[in-house]
């Protein structure tokens, strides 16, 4: 598996962005998983799909869309928090870790061939929903 993922090739950014965030305990936080969840009532994934799905944190119905083979499903099965925290990100903001937990949160598909509709379509328009929704930051949840 490594000789094939080495063979990928990756974006080299030549300046990071970097700005001086507030405190942790101030920010609302996001979830954003590669875990193809969906509610009931949102179409699957289908392959090759670089859309997102806005997830809802006050529901608990999220489906997993995800058909890699290369992914154990039990864990899921056992307890969704393993693939998306939104349980400890509650407890996060009830502790006051965080400040706030997003009223939206993001799932795309993970396991892609072709990144570039992410990086340079659904990518931004997630961020840009994000963004919208007040959001400081996101936790990647990568499956």
């Amino acid at each position: 598996m490594k000789a094939d993922v080495s063979a990928i090739p990756a974006e080299a950014f030549e300046n990071a962005a970097f700005n001086t965030p507030k405190p942790l305990s101030e920010c609302t936080v996001a979830l954003l998983t590669s875990a193809s969840l969906h509610h009931p009532e949102q179409p699957d994934f289908e392959a090759r799909d670089t859309s997102f799905r806005v997830l809802d944190p006050k529901r608990r119905d999220y489906l997993l869309g995800h058909w890699s083979q290369e992914v154990d499903q039990v864990g899921y099965g056992v307890d969704y928090n393993v693939v998306f925290p939104i349980d400890r990100l509650v407890e996060l903001q009830r502790n006051g870790t965080i400040g706030a937990v997003a009223d939206i949160h993001l799932a795309y598909a993970g396991n892609q061939f072709e990144v570039a509709g992410i990086r340079l379509d659904s990518g931004p328009e997630g961020a840009k929903l994000l963004l919208g929704a007040g959001v400081d930051v996101v936790l990647l949840t990568p499956v």
